[in-house]
C-alpha cells in the first residue's frame, strides 16, 4: 500500500492510481450534479452515527478511506454549486478553478512572502491589479490583498482605517453602517474591541437604502458630542434584497467629514462586469477599500475573498512586522510579502484559480454570466407578477429576488401568511429538491432568491415555485390554516 508509511507517502503508481479516482469522482460530480438532490439533512445522531470514533493507531488501506469519504461526507454534504440552490449567496464555482486549488495544494505552495515563491506573489499582484482595473482603482498607488473571505476582508479593512484614521487612540472612535449591512462587518467591529456605543446602526429608507440624511444628523450630533467619526462602511449589494446603497453621495459625505469609506461589495460588486450592474456601481471607484468575495459572483470554488484599497501603503503600515526569522527575506520595496499587507502569516496561493479560470475563459465569459443571472432573476419576477399565487415583496436586483405566497382572492392575516410562507421554505428543504429559505423583509416572512448561479436555468426556477405551489396547496387544505 505505502512506499514508506513512516514518511506518510503512497507509491508512485498508488498515487496516481488514487488521484484519478478522486479527479473521475470530481468530474463526475461536476457532469451530473443537476440531476443529484442538492439539499443534505442530518441530525447530529446520524452524523455521529457515521463518523463518531477514536483516532485510529493503525491505518487503513488509501482506496478504502476514499471511497468510504466519497459514500459518506460528499453525499452529506449541501451542494452549494447545483442549479436549485438559491439561498444565501451560492458559490456556483467553476472546474477550472477546482483543478487550480488542487495543484496550489498539491504543491504545497507557501504564498505569503516573495522569497518563497515568486511566482505565486506575482499572479498575485497581476490578479489584483486585475480587479483595480475593473472597479476603478488607482493602478500605481492602489494594492490589496486575497483573503479567505468577506469577512477577514472586512476585518482587515475596518483594521486598516481604525489605524490610519485613529492612531493608537480609538476610544472617542464611531462607525456607521446600515441595518442592511452585512453580520461579518459588526463580528469584525466587536474583534477589534469597538464598544458598543461607537457603533452606529443607521436606518434604511423605504427600499433598503442607506438613509443619508439620518446618517448626516449623526455624524453631526457625534461631533457636537466631541466623538470621531472616522468609518462608515456601506454596501454594494446587500444580502437580503441585493441593494445598492447610494455611493456616490455616500463618498461625499466621508470626503467632507474625513471619514474612510469602506463598500462590502462581497456578494454584488462584481456586477460592475454587466453594463446594468455598472450603472448601479456609479462611485464605488471612491471608496478608500472595497470587499469583494470571488467565491460568489466570480465563481470561484471556497475560499476566496479580497480586500481592494485605494493606497496600497496603508496595509503595509498597518500590517507590517519585523520579526529576526524574517530578516533575511523582506526583499525590496517592488517583491511584495503579502504577510505584510494582512493577518496571515501563512497563506495558501488563492491568486492561480483566479488567474486561471480568467485566462481559460476571459472576462467576456464572466461578464456574459453575470449579465444572464441578472436577466434571469428579472424572468422570474415578471413570472411572478404574472402568477395568482405569487406576491413580489421586493423586485429583482442584482439577481435577488424575494416574493412571498399571497394568491389573489384569499384573504390571510398577517400572522397566516407568515405561517404559510414559512411552511413552504421548510417542505422544500426536507424535499431536499432545492435550498430555498426565508428572510424578513418590513417585518413580512418572504422568501428569496440569489440566481447567481449560470447553470440555472428558468424551468429550474418554474419547478421550484411549483413545488412551492403544492406544499401551500397541502397546508390550504379545509381547516389546515388557524385562524
Amino acid at each position: 500500500m505505502t512506499k514508506n508509511s513512516a514518511q506518510l507517502e503512497l507509491s508512485k503508481e498508488a498515487m496516481q492510481a488514487y488521484g484519478y479516482q478522486v479527479v473521475d469522482a470530481i468530474v463526475n460530480h461536476h457532469c451530473t450534479q443537476n440531476d443529484q438532490l442538492p439539499v443534505a439533512l442530518g441530525s447530529r445522531e446520524e452524523m455521529d452515527s457515521l463518523f463518531l470514533e477514536e483516532a485510529p493507531e493503525q491505518g487503513s488501506n488509501h482506496e478504502d478511506v476514499l471511497q468510504f469519504v466519497l459514500e459518506k461526507v460528499m453525499t452529506n454534504s449541501t451542494n452549494m454549486s447545483h442549479p436549485k440552490s438559491y439561498s444565501f449567496v451560492p458559490g456556483p464555482s467553476n472546474y477550472v478553478s477546482v483543478m487550480a486549488d488542487a495543484l496550489a495544494t498539491g504543491y504545497n505552495i507557501f504564498s505569503g512572502g516573495w522569497v518563497a515563491s515568486p511566482a505565486a506573489a506575482e499572479l498575485e499582484i497581476i490578479t489584483i491589479q486585475w480587479l483595480l482595473k475593473i472597479f476603478g482603482f488607482p493602478s500605481k498607488k492602489g494594492g490589496g490583498i486575497f483573503t479567505s473571505g468577506g469577512s477577514m476582508a472586512n476585518l482587515t479593512a475596518l483594521t486598516t482605517a481604525r489605524k490610519v484614521k485613529c492612531g493608537q487612540d480609538f476610544s472617542k472612535a464611531v462607525i456607521y453602517l446600515s441595518d442592511q449591512a452585512h453580520s461579518s462587518n459588526i463580528k469584525a467591529i466587536r474583534v477589534l474591541g469597538f464598544k458598543k456605543e461607537q457603533i452606529r446602526i443607521i436606518p434604511t429608507d423605504i427600499e433598503f437604502k442607506f438613509a443619508v440624511n439620518k446618517l448626516k444628523n449623526c455624524i453631526a450630533k457625534d461631533r457636537l458630542e466631541g466623538l470621531q467619526p472616522f468609518c462608515l462602511i456601506a454596501t454594494s449589494g446587500t444580502t437580503n434584497t441585493g441593494t445598492v446603497d447610494p455611493l456616490e453621495e455616500l463618498s461625499k459625505i466621508c470626503k467632507k467629514e474625513d471619514i474612510w469609506f469602506h463598500i462590502d461589495g462581497a456578494y454584488g460588486a462584481a456586477a460592475i462586469l454587466s453594463k446594468s450592474g455598472k450603472a448601479l456601481m456609479k462611485g464605488i471607484e471612491k471608496a478608500d477599500s472595497l470587499t469583494v468575495d470571488p467565491h460568489k459572483w466570480f465563481f470561484q470554488p471556497y475560499e476566496m475573498g479580497c480586500l481592494l484599497v485605494r493606497n496600497h501603503k496603508h496595509l503595509s503600515q498597518t500590517f507590517t512586522e519585523k520579526p529576526e526569522y524574517l530578516r533575511d527575506i523582506e526583499g525590496n520595496t517592488s517583491e511584495i510579502n503579502f504577510y505584510d499587507h494582512g493577518i496571515q502569516l501563512t497563506r495558501r496561493f488563492r491568486a492561480l484559480k483566479f488567474y486561471m479560470s480568467i485566462k481559460t475563459f476571459g472576462l467576456k465569459a464572466f461578464r456574459k454570466a453575470i449579465s444572464y443571472n441578472i436577466s434571469l432573476a428579472e424572468k422570474v419576477e415578471d413570472h411572478l407578477r404574472g402568477s395568482q399565487h405569487w406576491e413580489v415583496v421586493f423586485p429583482a436586483t442584482l439577481a435577488v429576488i424575494n416574493f412571498r405566497y399571497h394568491p389573489i382572492g384569499k384573504r390571510y392575516t398577517a400572522q397566516q401568511l407568515d405561517k404559510i410562507n414559512q411552511y413552504i421554505s421548510e417542505q422544500v428543504v426536507a424535499s431536499r429538491k432545492a435550498l430555498l429559505v426565508t428572510t424578513v423583509l418590513h417585518g413580512q416572512v418572504v422568501l428569496r432568491m440569489c440566481l447567481i448561479n449560470p447553470r440555472t436555468t428558468l424551468n429550474d426556477v418554474l419547478d421550484t415555485l411549483k413545488l412551492c405551489e403544492h406544499f401551500a396547496n397541502a397546508l390550504l387544505a379545509p381547516s389546515s390554516v388557524e385562524n
